[in-house]
């Protein structure tokens, strides 16, 4: 057994990060479970379609609301208390509304409102917690550690999560909720077994207003970060605008019933286990600049293909490389942006990024809404497919400042 917990999490990365590691994967256990089972529980409450949508709403908004503000707080706080503080409160939330679903007093107005807190909770539990890799790992092992982190999101949030959750759901509506509970909360004990070093903390007497526009011009000011937000914004519009009528497009394009359109989710993450298998290799053979560049590549083809296809089988092949493309570039992004950020910044400068993520969602969805509407329900894809394309020619020459982290010099991750 320890052999193998070697190769997964080699020694040099030593127990701080294995305890981090369990904890992501403990915790992102039980949000793959309540990936199902909140719009499940939403569904058996209304079937009006306003008040679904404004549950996927509500699910998004705080990151935008919230999200600069949760990046200063991080600097300024001791980060390890911050998540352990906040999981103890989503693991509470979500243990009562287990208990008003038992009691039959988990009403539709109960339920948007413990979505909207517990997405609230996990802005600044999620900022926070991203903080912690670059202060437990060395800079040359960034992409390693970080690769680990994503590979336990593919495999439990996304693969093994949902299905669970809808089993438990269908077992009994409290059970997936309960479950999740205690998988926060085990996440937060995990947690508190790390010690972090110290941070140096030179902003407790400025306003937080001063420290998030600090964070914002540092972004401004690094060219490479400042790219790789740009670039993130941009394409979740495009993304946004094609993934928001991807149940429709499924269904009228593709001829998908409710079990193909879940095997597009399957085949996505199938995708980005792939993509966590190979990603040392081909990170031993292409610097993270290219791949970059390799991954706006296949984006773009990505809607291209799927606003020319109305083969199920053709579609599917294009998901699976798609979440393989997901995998790699979040893995890339984050590891260039944790060696370029300062410790002290590294809170206000994933807030940042993190606006850019959700701002992009909720501006796409918008137009892809619009779009499908008015025009077909292609007419989204191949928005996104333009778009996409003229990004990528206004970008490409600005990636080169990916190239100057020197993040292509560090050595790959095994």
């Amino acid at each position: 057994m320890s052999r193998i917990l070697d190769v997964v999490v080699p020694p040099r990365l030593d127990r701080r990060f294995r305890w981090l590691l369990a904890s992501s994967w403990t915790s992102n256990l039980g949000d793959g479970i309540i990936l199902a089972a909140g719009p499940l529980l939403v569904a058996s409450r209304t079937d009006d379609a306003f008040l679904v949508a404004l549950a996927a709403l509500l699910n998004w908004l705080p990151a935008l609301l919230f999200g600069l503000w949760a990046g200063a707080i991080t600097d300024r706080v001791d980060r390890r208390r911050l998540v352990i503080t906040v999981d103890c409160v989503r693991a509470t939330i979500v243990g009562l509304l287990a208990v008003a679903v038992v009691a039959d007093v988990a009403t539709i107005g109960v339920v948007l409102v413990a979505i909207f807190v517990l997405a609230t909770a996990e802005t600044f539990a999620d900022t926070a917690s991203s903080t912690l890799v670059p202060m437990l790992v060395d800079r040359d092992d960034l992409a390693l550690a970080n690769s680990r982190i994503q590979a336990g999101f593919v495999t439990v949030n996304q693969l093994v999560g949902p299905p669970l959750g809808a089993l438990l759901f269908a077992a009994g509506q409290a059970l997936p909720f309960a479950a999740d509970a205690v998988l926060v909360g085990a996440g937060a004990w995990l947690i508190s077994r790390i010690s972090l070093p110290v941070v140096v903390r030179e902003h407790h007497h400025t306003h937080i207003r001063h420290d998030i526009a600090e964070g914002v011009r540092w972004v401004l000011h690094h060219a490479a970060v400042r790219t790789l937000v740009l670039t993130i914004l941009i394409f979740n519009v495009t993304f946004g605008a094609a993934w928001s009528v991807l149940v429709l497009y499924a269904r009228e394009r593709l001829g998908l019933g409710a079990v193909g359109f879940g095997l597009i989710t399957t085949v996505g993450a199938l995708g980005g286990l792939a993509g966590t298998l190979s990603y040392g290799w081909i990170t031993r053979r292409i610097s993270l600049a290219n791949l970059m560049r390799v991954g706006l590549i296949i984006e773009t083809l990505t809607h291209l293909g799927l606003a020319l296809t109305t083969t199920p089988a053709v579609a599917l092949g294009i998901f699976f490389v798609f979440g393989a493309h997901a995998f790699v570039w979040g893995t890339t992004s984050v590891t260039i942006r944790q060696r370029a950020v300062p410790t002290a910044l590294q809170g206000r400068v994933g807030s940042v990024n993190l606006v850019g993520v959700y701002g992009g969602l909720v501006i796409g969805a918008g137009i892809g809404g619009v779009l499908a509407q008015r025009y077909g329900i292609t007419a989204p894809f191949w928005f996104a497919f333009g778009g996409s394309a003229i990004f990528v020619a206004l970008i490409w020459h600005q990636l080169r400042h990916v190239a100057h982290t020197d993040a292509q010099d560090a050595p790959a991750p095994e």
